[in-house]
């Protein structure tokens, strides 16, 4: 298991040259937001499409798909409990919930799925994320933005039809309605390069949108929320892996999985609900920026 030189190399360098378009301006002001419409729309249902094709209903798929779950439950009793402890304001407290738990498990989950593991690994990181991480942030996630945030809280349908509509999650449907029944040559010819683009896309975007400025006061918790979901979580998929059963390339996607800095969405719906905005913005730039700086040294030690 290694991470190859040359996609870490391209990783870092897109994002610098994203960083250096963004600062140079170069870039439209929501160049950002456009990268990942494309991605959202077009680059992640194509990956999940042509992978999660190759699903096989087991046990090891269904614990991958349990270890979110699990790492929500301990991840938010651990927010929850420093934040009364140390007394944290109610939108320090939402801000982590939601970045804490979920993580970047799809935009930056499935390219380093595959550059690390290989394909063979990808319908792992799938199930980790599609019926994980997604469904969370669209049921958990929800929950948290309507009871730390303001606006409407909402209903269950509005819940249920964000879920019904979420272009990987149909793209999902399908593949499943089609196993194990092999896609077409033709198909696979086109999803192919599709998917192959997600991680340039992905990681310009990343650098146009990274953020490096919190605020001074929000210092211990960014720290504590890093420390959390950069070396808590990762640590702690490693321990519940081998209790889930989980061996190999299972086991493996689940803990890179959960090394996966936080989630760019759920810090931008913490931001659109009030809930502490440069926090959250700077939970995900320093995670990658951790990312970056972590896995390798992982990867090596469990080499």
């Amino acid at each position: 298991m290694h991470l190859p030189l040359a996609t870490f190399a391209f990783l870092l360098l897109l994002i610098a040259i994203g960083r250096l378009l963004a600062w140079r301006r170069v870039l439209p002001e929501r160049a950002a937001d456009t990268l990942n419409l494309v991605v959202l729309y077009v680059n992640l249902p194509a990956m999940v499409l042509l992978y999660a094709s190759r699903l096989q209903l087991n046990r090891a798929l269904l614990a991958v798909a349990a270890m979110p779950w699990l790492l929500l439950l301990i991840s938010a009793a651990a927010v929850w409990l420093l934040a009364r402890a140390l007394r944290w304001p109610r939108a320090v407290t939402g801000a982590l919930l939601l970045t804490v738990p979920l993580g970047n498990t799809s935009y930056l989950g499935y390219p380093l799925t595959r550059a690390i593991l290989g394909a063979a690994a990808l319908p792992y990181a799938v199930a980790y994320d599609q019926f994980g991480s997604f469904l969370i942030l669209s049921t958990y996630g929800v929950l948290i933005l309507a009871w730390y945030g303001h606006g409407v809280r909402p209903r269950p349908w509005h819940i249920a039809r964000r879920v019904l509509t979420f272009p990987a999650f149909l793209a999902l449907l399908l593949a499943l309605a089609i196993a194990p029944t092999p896609l077409p040559h033709w198909l696979t010819a086109v999803l192919h390069p599709l998917s192959v683009a997600l991680l340039p896309l992905v990681a310009l975007a990343i650098g146009v949108q990274l953020k490096l400025k919190p605020d001074r006061e929000h210092l211990a918790a960014l720290g504590t929320g890093l420390l959390l979901k950069m070396l808590a979580l990762p640590l702690l998929a490693l321990l519940l892996a081998p209790l889930l059963g989980l061996h190999g390339a299972a086991a493996h996607t689940a803990v890179l999985e959960s090394a996966m800095p936080p989630m760019i969405t759920a810090a931008a719906l913490a931001s659109m609900a009030g809930l502490t905005p440069r926090l959250a913005a700077a939970m995900v730039s320093y995670g990658i920026v951790l990312m970056l700086l972590i896995l390798p040294l992982g990867l090596r030690l469990l080499h």
